[in-house]
């Protein structure tokens, strides 16, 4: 998608990576020069953006999240691609995954292509489909990868996520199956049998507050499982929102023993814990739940030092009725793509654990690798690279509060938090986005047809 009139953006004062503060051309969809204050051309009638006072705004490739739910079609109740991928360029995004727990299942090539073209119409982000593992996510009968793979979507990621393939000998068969087009599978690490009934992580505080344990067993053995069959038939095996120690510690051997497996940790997994289930609060209701303090440290650990390749949001709206109810009822997930940047700030950058280059590589590089999107995301911050960008103010502090958030739903588990870091600008191929942290609404143009639509 492009606006009806192209305009190009001089970003002074801006540091790439973290780095020297420089200035940054954007022009014609492209990054057109980066060099010391005043020492780059500008174009006529370009729109300068400072960095104000202080140490200045980093500059980042655009984010991607190799996993969100955009809901639609189907439950556009909770979320609509329109709004969704709204939020994800409010949140700093270029490009998110969609996954495939949609209604109809995005188990065929019309749904996947359906959802890619809803994309390109919203025009906020880059929109991949997920393609089912499974017929209707039934863990079954393998779904229609290759043509999905073929289809105007290109399909490369495929996943059960919300379901587990437990059934080995399918399991295997996807994993054989990829290989063919470079895909992955991604695996939601759920072993059904040992989590009927859970509500929450089993230990101190299930066994306290009377509600049925997820053991951390039921997570890693799906892993250690998995990762040997990716070995076995020598193929890409993702796994989905990591959460124990013992994960961790499945992975690093994986790595150590040359297996092609990469991981995910969420943004809550980062950061909360099961404690927040003794008041009942259902938006601490998520899948996999909420773990240990030791589990926490067991993943910010894994991502500092490589084991975890990136953070996905796993971004989970829902509605209100959805969520206003008993734990035993409520619906699992949490949303995510409007604070991902800034926990990963918080609880990794300021604590010296990463610098803003890594934040690149686990928020944008990597999930473009994985997803094999390199072409035009997670590239680097480079004269003559797509225009895809993220520009942070590191010493922001704000209250986050879901009712005033651009995703339909509410159900963010960081209300009456303070976050540090805001979005102040985001790039789609040198296409404001976002600017002064609000999504800039108004025509755009689609590629296709060449028929303005106002959103």
């Amino acid at each position: 998608m492009s606006t009806a009139s192209t305009t190009a953006y001089v970003l002074r004062g801006v540091r790439p990576y973290g780095t020297d503060p420089v200035d940054v051309v954007l022009a014609d969809g492209v990054i057109a020069a980066i060099g010391a204050a005043g020492t780059v051309d500008v174009p006529e009638g370009a729109t300068e953006l400072a960095a104000g006072d202080g140490p200045g705004l980093v500059l980042l490739p655009g984010l991607v999240d190799l996993h969100t739910h955009l809901r639609e079609p189907g439950r556009e109740d909770a979320e609509t691609v329109f709004s969704g991928t709204r939020a994800a360029a409010a949140g700093g995004f270029t490009a998110v995954h969609a996954m495939a727990n949609t209604t109809p299942t995005q188990d065929t090539a019309g749904v996947v292509e359906q959802v890619y073209r809803l994309g390109q119409e919203a025009g906020w982000v880059d929109v991949h489909p997920v393609g089912a593992v499974t017929v209707g996510l039934g863990g079954e009968k393998l779904a229609e990868l290759g043509a999905m793979a073929d289809s105007a979507a290109r399909v490369r990621v495929f996943s059960d996520d919300g379901k587990c393939v437990h059934d080995p000998v399918l399991m295997r068969r996807a994993l054989e199956y990829v290989k063919a087009f470079d895909g992955v599978v991604a695996q939601h690490a759920q072993e059904p049998r040992l989590t009927e009934g859970a509500q929450m992580n089993e230990g101190v505080v299930s066994a306290q507050i009377g509600l049925t344990g997820w053991p951390a067993v039921a997570e890693e053995s799906i892993i250690a499982r998995d990762v040997l069959l990716a070995e076995h038939v020598g193929s890409r095996l993702h796994v989905c929102h990591l959460s124990t120690a013992g994960s961790v510690e499945i992975i690093r051997w994986a790595k150590g023993r040359g297996i092609d497996v990469t991981a995910e940790v969420t943004p809550h997994h980062l950061v909360l814990t099961d404690d927040l289930a003794r008041d009942y609060d259902p938006v601490f209701k998520v899948n996999p739940p909420l773990r240990t303090a030791k589990d926490v440290e067991a993943v910010r650990e894994g991502l500092a030092d490589g084991t975890i390749d990136i953070v996905a949001t796993d971004h989970a709206p829902h509605p209100v009725e959805d969520k206003d109810c008993e734990w035993s009822s409520a619906a699992f997930g949490m949303t995510g793509l409007e604070t991902a940047l800034s926990v990963v700030q918080q609880t990794m950058v300021d604590t010296g654990r990463m610098t803003w280059a890594d934040v690149a590589r686990v928020l944008s590089e990597n999930p473009s690798r994985i997803g094999r999107i390199t072409q035009s995301q997670g590239r680097p911050v480079a004269v003559g690279e797509p225009a895809n960008l993220t520009l942070v103010d590191p010493d922001a502090i704000r209250a986050i509060d879901g009712r005033t958030q651009v995703t339909a739903s509410d159900n963010t588990p960081f209300a009456g938090m303070e976050l540090p870091g805001r979005v102040v600008a985001t790039f789609l191929r040198g296409r404001a986005t976002v600017l002064d942290g609000t999504v800039v609404d108004g025509t755009v143009i689609d590629d296709k047809n060449l028929e303005g639509a106002t959103r």
